[in-house]
């Protein structure tokens, strides 16, 4: 097969590690850092698919808001004494989340490759911009995609068409990234080229439907380019 003209990752969890933010968690509740950042994650997607399918997305919220919500049910889940202080401190490390260390030089050399290169997320364009200047990853990304211009969440075909309108590259000419299998699935079934990052050794869906890729780590997408 030719190798994709376009790469787009997904952000949280792929690009940036979103349980970073249990170092900070565990500080404010010692023992529990772990299970709140775990919850919180849980919570932040399942509100997504929620807001997204019930009529008609009438109830739609920014990811940021939803973000904060899943903190705020976390909390109150695991018992925890979240202020006022602690849910901004806790809300602003989304804003600085640790890139993955492979992050900066995969999308070095796909910008060398000449391949366009892009992030489609779920996040809302402000939380987006201030992950990726934090880790600095501005100067390599050609586009920022965020579904919250048609307020529809992965994994809506909506949101993946977003993809296919930026980079103007068919859907099989695009590799998605994502370490979210079930973000993986969904692009899969849109027609995206993909590749599951799978750290965890996890086994994927069980719904008849495999990524062209599965790697544990971000450098498996330079794949694409050399057995192209």
């Amino acid at each position: 097969m030719r190798a994709p003209s376009a790469v787009l990752f997904d952000a949280y969890g792929t690009l940036f590690d979103v349980y970073s933010v249990g170092a900070l968690a565990e500080r404010f509740f010692p023992g529990q850092g772990t299970a709140l950042a775990l919850l919180w994650r849980d919570k932040q997607i399942e509100y997504t698919r929620l807001v997204t399918t019930s009529d008609h997305g009438a109830h739609y919220q920014p990811f940021w808001d939803l973000t904060r919500a899943g903190l705020r049910y976390a909390c109150a889940r695991l018992q925890l004494d979240l202020n006022a202080e602690r849910e901004a401190a806790l809300m602003d490390q989304y804003r600085h989340l640790s890139a993955f260390a492979q992050a900066r030089p995969v999308l070095q050399a796909l910008r060398e490759r000449g391949v366009v290169t892009g992030i489609l997320s779920n996040g809302d364009r402000g939380m987006l911009d201030a992950a990726i200047a934090s880790a600095g990853l501005d100067a390599l990304l050609d586009h920022v995609i965020s579904v919250d211009p048609i307020r529809k969440y992965k994994t809506h075909p909506d949101a993946y068409r977003l993809g296919v309108d930026a980079t103007g590259c068919a859907a099989g000419d695009i590799a998605f990234v994502s370490s979210n299998s079930w973000d993986a699935l969904a692009a899969t079934w849109y027609g995206f080229r993909t590749l599951w990052i799978n750290r965890q050794g996890l086994p994927f869906e069980m719904l008849g439907t495999a990524p062209e890729r599965i790697g544990s780590e971000l450098n498996a997408v330079l794949d694409f380019f050399t057995a192209a």
